[in-house]
Order: C-alpha cells, then sequence, then structure tokens
C-alpha cells in the first residue's frame, strides 16, 4: 500500500449547527475527525496543531464554516490531517522528561525517607521528656507528701520550714535597739 496524499474542503457549518451553542467547536472537530474516517478508510484519524488551532481560533461558539485540509495516509493506516499549506508535525516524545519524572519520583522517596526519620527522631525526643516529666512529677509528689506532714501549714520561702517555726525563731531573736 501506498502513501495516499488528499486535500479536502471539509465542510463543518451542518455539523454544528446541530449542536448546541457552547458546543460548537467540539462538534466541528468530530465532524472533521468522521468526514476523514469516512473518505480516508481509516479509524485512526490525527489532526495537526494548526487545524486544531484553526478550529478554535474564534472560541467554542462560533468555528469556522468549513477548512480546508491537507491529508496524508500512509501504509499502517494511520491518517494525519493538517491545515492546507502546512506539514503534519508527529508530537516529540520527550526521553528527557521521563527521566525527570523518574527523578523527581526518586526524590519524593527519599525525601519521603527522610521525613520519617526525623519523624522518629522527634517521638523518641518527646518520649525522654515525658519521662523526665514524669520523674519531676515524682519529686513534686515527694515535696507534697513532706508538705502535708506540717498538716497545712505553709512552706517559708526559704525551704520545707513552716511558717511558724521562723515565726518562733524571730520572737527568741532578741531585737537590737
Amino acid at each position: 500500500m501506498a502513501v495516499i496524499e488528499r486535500t479536502y474542503n471539509v465542510p463543518l457549518r451542518r455539523e454544528f449547527l446541530r449542536a448546541p451553542r457552547y458546543k460548537r467547536a467540539k462538534t466541528a472537530v468530530n465532524a472533521l475527525r468522521k468526514f476523514l474516517q469516512r473518505h480516508m478508510k481509516s479509524e485512526e484519524v490525527f489532526i495537526g496543531r494548526r487545524l486544531n488551532e484553526k478550529l478554535w481560533e474564534r472560541g467554542i461558539k462560533n468555528p469556522p464554516h468549513h477548512v480546508q485540509v491537507g491529508v496524508v495516509k500512509e501504509e499502517d493506516g494511520k491518517v494525519f490531517a493538517e491545515l492546507l499549506g502546512f506539514k503534519y508535525e508527529k508530537p516529540v516524545v520527550e526521553e528527557e522528561g521521563k527521566k525527570k519524572k523518574k527523578e523527581a519520583k526518586e526524590e519524593l522517596a527519599e525525601g519521603k525517607k527522610k521525613i520519617e526519620e526525623e519523624f522518629k527522631k522527634l517521638e523518641e525526643k518527646t518520649e525522654r521528656i515525658k519521662e523526665e516529666k514524669e520523674k519531676k512529677g515524682e519529686d513534686k509528689e515527694k515535696k507534697l507528701d513532706n508538705l502535708s506532714k506540717h498538716e497545712g501549714k505553709k512552706p517559708s520561702p526559704r525551704g520545707n520550714v513552716p511558717t511558724d517555726q521562723h515565726e518562733k525563731k524571730r520572737k527568741e531573736k532578741p531585737a537590737n535597739a
């Protein structure tokens, strides 16, 4: 089978007028695809960038009434359509882009591992701090127990000696005149 090249003036108006205004450009693209499938006898139809831009240039509500198209059918049955006067440009698959995606995924995985490690360290620190607070809490309970032995007497600012004893000491000391 040889490569077939043809040009068509594709009428779009009848098709897109059947659709509501907000779907007209989409309907025009589908009508173009359907026209090319019928005339080129192939299910695989690819529309070029410039042809697509031409269909959409006036917005979704007002596509062109007809379009002149250059069409190429290759041996494997694929049909490539482009605006008349332009060559169809096959999309370039960038291997670098795939590599960048892989690198990005690896970086994300490494970042997650680092975050998990830091999270574990923080959990260990919080456990240590909780243990220290519990120990301090036990010390405070012991102090409170010592204070309760003095039967509700207020502790002095000098230590655990009740204030009554300080008052006794003051009374015993003679005042220097």
